[in-house]
């Protein structure tokens, strides 16, 4: 049971970065994009993770994907 969870926790640390919250995005400032959280209203870094990660849809479905294909092999 342990190392099953911590299979799954390896697969949602692989996706859970701000890259892909729905709350990551750009702003342009003197013509560059700076990355930021509109949820947080700070400026952020793609692979930042925060506590209010909130996944993007196609990110869920991938993740939902995995973490089943996961616990169907055990």
């Amino acid at each position: 049971m342990k190392a099953r969870m911590e299979s799954f926790r390896e697969i949602v640390e692989h996706y859970h970065h701000c890259a892909t919250c729905q709350h990551f995005a750009f702003r342009e400032e003197q013509e560059k994009k700076i990355p930021i959280c509109k949820r947080l209203g700070f400026d952020t870094h793609p692979s930042y993770q925060f506590d209010c990660w909130n996944p993007k849809s196609r990110v869920r479905q991938k993740l939902h994907e995995r973490l089943l294909a996961e616990s169907v092999g055990r």
